[in-house]
């Protein structure tokens, strides 16, 4: 969505997506950048790798840029004197482990500038497969990447439950597991994607602050299409830009990611239709609901 001079949409900060380009698709930086733009902000996008599609619709050619090109494009962006439009940083997947010193390094920078942004690190790196299958998706280098030079530096971290459990060495099946493993993590914000609900035939998102934890949770979608960690990821630091409490932020972002799943595979679609059902960005009217969750005094 294009902004007209002097308008609401202008006076927006600027998000900083750094993840991964695919040619077909809703995907990624392809999606998340659409949907940040129709919510009136300006994005700076960028890409870690450019697919043709995302790997799970089969093998395609894999093309990221050699590590010295990568860092002094960085390096460009570091020194932009234009770095204080910058209200919110989100990573997501990466191209390979050289990439990781880098972006923590525009990271620094964009905080400099602009000591109120907002960094949301997508840690991706793995999943629960089909079956019982789990396990990570891209080299353990870049995941170690990953932990060891983004995760700390992050206000906002989104990981699933398997990358959560990855990333601290603990098992992740229940509620309570997600709970204690995201205080293990330890960053202000931890918001835990397709964490386990409390009702039947649903799935939650789990919020765990510094003071407290609340979980968003609403029906399941069979076969869902990828894409919605990095919806999610984008939605929610949106609505805490627009200066939402935290339960609100994440009521609105999981209620528009699941409209968004539901009326997509409504369609049959196997990619999020984020263009053709656009309006789910803005005001969603899917039934999400939130909870307090209750922390048990010992360890899960």
């Amino acid at each position: 969505m294009t902004s007209m001079p002097g308008s609401q949409e202008s006076s927006k900060p600027a998000i900083l997506v750094i993840t991964s380009q695919v040619v077909r698709g809703g995907i990624s930086g392809r999606g998340l950048v659409f949907a940040l733009e129709r919510l009136g902000h300006p994005v700076w996008f960028l890409p870690t790798i450019l697919l043709p599609w995302h790997p799970g619709q089969g093998a395609g050619t894999r093309i990221t840029a050699p590590a010295a090109d990568f860092s002094a494009i960085v390096e460009d962006l570091v020194n932009s004197p234009k770095l204080e439009e910058i209200g919110g940083v989100v990573t997501g997947y990466l191209g390979n482990s050289e990439q990781s010193a880098p972006i923590a390094k525009l990271i620094k920078a964009v905080k400099q500038a602009s000591p109120d942004a907002l960094y949301v690190c997508d840690p991706v790196m793995g999943d629960h497969f089909d079956g019982d299958r789990s396990g990570l998706y891209v080299p353990k280098s870049t995941a170690e990447a990953i932990r060891d030079d983004l995760v700390p530096l992050a206000d906002i971290v989104t990981p699933n439950c398997f990358e959560l459990g990855w990333l601290t060495g603990r098992d992740v099946t229940t509620e309570l597991q997600a709970l204690s493993a995201a205080r293990d993590l330890g960053n202000d914000r931890v918001l835990v994607t397709s964490s386990p609900a409390m009702r039947r035939n649903s799935i939650a998102n789990l919020l765990v602050m510094r003071r407290g934890a609340l979980a968003a949770e609403h029906a399941t979608v069979p076969n869902p299409p990828n894409g919605t960690g990095d919806l999610m990821a984008g939605l929610f630091l949106v609505r805490l830009l627009e200066g939402m409490q935290d339960e609100q932020a994440l009521v609105r972002a999981a209620g528009s990611t699941f409209e968004m799943v539901a009326r997509s595979v409504k369609k049959g679609a196997d990619e999020l239709l984020i263009a053709e059902e656009q309006m789910t960005l803005g005001r969603p009217m899917a039934l999400v609901s939130s909870r307090r969750v209750l922390e048990a005094t010992g360890r899960a």
